[in-house]
């Protein structure tokens, strides 16, 4: 198998999705070995896609990509394909694809035992893989908005699994309503694309915007739309609200959504797309401007939140700011980079969160735990590898490349974004900190839920070793050596790049300030909450309640949302109701019929069945006729 034959990444699991869907029910255990060995096989097919790449890479005289593409239809001189397109930026997607959504598919074996609609619950968790791969992997921006919505498709599914609850169908489609405002964006920005290259094909389209073939206002309109779908789909503000409320899924579905999925899929599109926002005058300051703001903002309320998962989903929000700064500094090896160690160290929290939630019954509130590193050794240990390497500190995944981003900013952009981003960095490290101690370390919180505290089962605790693993060492990927050692071209900056690969080296004086700011963060987080200090941190909200109040209810955003949903929404869906219940049916409907029927009751009495009444009234007629005449022609 090759690269050409990337497809089928996807295909094996989309056809497992139809098996477990239609005979899941009937097969022992739900069928969920099924699902396990049909990602996994993507996980192997992976391997032999990247292989072959490898190869066409390393003799490829300097051709970057291979195609495959079928004829779809031809309608007049527009011909549409459908096909595959396998670069760097892909193979980084399928990598992280294939192995989060492995992780998360083992470790629900455990997870999930007992639930009800077992069986499709990994049934969903094949089409949501297979969606992702298909959507990483497409030529042309009219497949990839067919998978876009498989995956949104997916992830309303998967938020209100728990349908019987009223909080997971309201979260449901809140995250699907939200995202389809962004998604009416995207569909705009790819019209106005097509409308004018007369082609959905993306590198047709880059090629184009890059040789002067679109005006410089219509091309900064139609990358604005699609980056309203990028933001929608990414949860960046004001579209964040959606995520924090996924949370009502099963844990594992948060590991995948969060980690390798639908919201890391706005940033592989702006990635997909950068070498066109590069000539669109200011879009790359807006997507700046943008991450910096999502990255301050939810890092500022996830510092308040007391839901271990809550906390790690404003956590993804801000990371994804982070990536989107990258990107808007125009430096696809950062973003990349970063989406990849954040996918490993963040589905290894969000499971670690599940395996607490798993052993406390249920319990997520932080008010409810305390000590649990004690009762649960394997998971405490491998979340706080997860934590450090979200903190920022070396020499873990999440130091390497968030100081990349660091450098880009600063490169891009000047000071003010890389002292706006640190910022955001300190209470990455501050809110992690805080996340850990009062969860694992210290006294237990509450003694009965402790004492029933146990450590979850091999099937949740495999996949949290691996992704440790990964948490620790992926990073190095960036290192020429490593690289060279894995079969790469060199570092990961020498295999994923914009225009020219260049070999990493650490700027000392930068990589020393990254971890001063992560050290900050750290060390206030302890100086709050280590010890049982919470005291300081409750003396601190009591100092300025009313910004403690506008942190604990999210800047208001969802409360100004909800006001103008029954304020103004409702308002416009009353009036609207109103003329169409007495305008439109009332009278324009049900008004001719009346019309109608009057006009017959009259009418009838004029049909009496009488010879003589007709003979007289044609005579009048006539007589009427003549005098009408008579006057005409005096």
């Amino acid at each position: 198998m090759g690269a050409e034959q990337a497809w089928l990444l996807a295909a094996v699991p989309a056809g497992m999705f139809f098996v477990l869907a239609l005979f899941g029910r009937y097969m022992p255990r739900g069928g969920d070995y099924l699902g396990v060995l049909a990602i996994g096989t993507s996980f192997v097919l992976f391997f032999f896609v990247l292989g072959d790449y490898l190869d066409f890479h390393n003799l490829g005289a300097g051709r970057t990509a291979i195609t495959e593409s079928i004829h779809w239809s031809e309608v007049g001189s527009f011909n549409l394909d459908f096909g595959t397109y396998v670069d760097p930026i892909t193979v980084v997607m399928f990598g992280v694809v294939t192995t989060v959504a492995l992780m998360v598919n083992i470790f629900s074996i455990g997870y999930m035992k007992g639930e009800p609609r077992y069986y499709w619950f990994f049934a969903l968790l094949q089409l949501f893989a297979a969606s992702m791969l298909m959507l990483v992997m497409a030529d042309n921006l009219l497949l990839l908005l067919i998978s876009w919505e498989l995956v949104g498709v997916c992830s309303f599914l998967l938020i209100g699994f728990y349908w019987e609850k009223r909080s997971a169908t309201e979260a449901a489609k809140k995250a699907f309503v939200t995202t389809r405002v962004g998604d009416v964006g995207l569909m705009i920005g790819i019209i106005l694309l097509w409308r004018e290259a007369g082609t959905f094909n993306i590198q047709e389209i880059i090629a184009l915007a890059q040789n002067g073939g679109f005006g410089e206002t219509y091309l900064f309109v139609a990358l604005s739309f699609i980056f309203l779908g990028a933001m929608g789909k990414s949860a960046q503000v004001p579209f964040h609200v959606w995520l924090p409320d996924a949370m009502e899924g099963p844990t594992p579905v948060s590991a995948l959504i969060h980690a390798a999925t639908m919201v890391v899929a706005g940033v592989y599109l702006v990635a997909r797309l950068l070498p066109a926002y590069e000539v669109a005058d200011n879009t790359l300051l807006i997507i700046t401007v943008v991450g910096l703001t999502t990255a301050l903002l939810s890092g500022f309320i996830a510092i308040v939140q007391t839901d271990i998962k809550k906390v790690l989903a404003y956590s993804t929000v801000g990371q994804l700011g982070f990536m989107f700064v990258a990107l808007g500094s125009g430096n696809v090896t950062a973003a990349m980079f970063h989406l990849m160690t954040h996918a490993f160290f963040k589905a290894l929290l969000f499971l670690g969160s599940g395996s607490v939630i798993h052993a406390t019954h249920h319990h997520q509130e932080m008010e409810d735990m305390g000590g649990l590193w004690r009762k649960m050794p394997i998971t405490g240990t491998t979340f706080f590898i997860g934590s450090v390497a979200l903190a920022g500190l070396p020499p873990l995944a999440g130091f390497w490349s968030k100081d990349e981003i660091f450098h880009a900013a600063d490169e891009k952009w000047g000071i003010w974004a890389f002292l706006l981003l640190a910022f955001a960095a300190v209470i990455t490290a501050f809110y992690t900190t805080r996340l850990f101690i009062r969860t694992f370390m210290g006294k237990p919180n509450n003694q009965e839920v402790y004492d029933h505290t146990h450590e979850s089962n091999g099937f949740m605790t495999l996949p949290l070793i691996i992704l440790a693993v990964l948490a620790i060492g992926s990073g190095f990927v960036i290192f020429r050596d490593v690289g060279e050692a894995l079969g790469f071209p060199g570092g990961l900056s020498e295999f994923v790049f914009l225009h020219e690969p260049h070999e990493y080296e650490i700027d000392w004086g930068l990589a020393g300030t990254s971890l001063v700011i992560a050290l900050l963060g750290v060390f206030l987080g302890a100086w709050y909450y280590w010890g049982g200090r919470l005291t300081r941190a409750t003396r601190a909200a009591q100092f300025q309640p009313a910004i403690y109040d506008m942190l604990k209810n999210k800047f208001y955003f969802d409360d100004l949302y909800q006001w103008g949903i029954n304020n103004v929404v409702l308002g416009f869906s009353f009036v609207t109701a109103w003329f169409d219940r007495y305008v439109v049916n009332d009278t324009g409907v049900d008004g001719s019929a009346q019309i109608t029927g009057y006009t017959g009751s009259v009418l009838k009495y004029i049909q009496t069945g009488r010879v003589p009444n007709y003979a007289m009234a044609i005579a009048v007629g006539v007589v009427l006729l003549a005098v009408a005449g008579l006057a005409v022609r005096g």
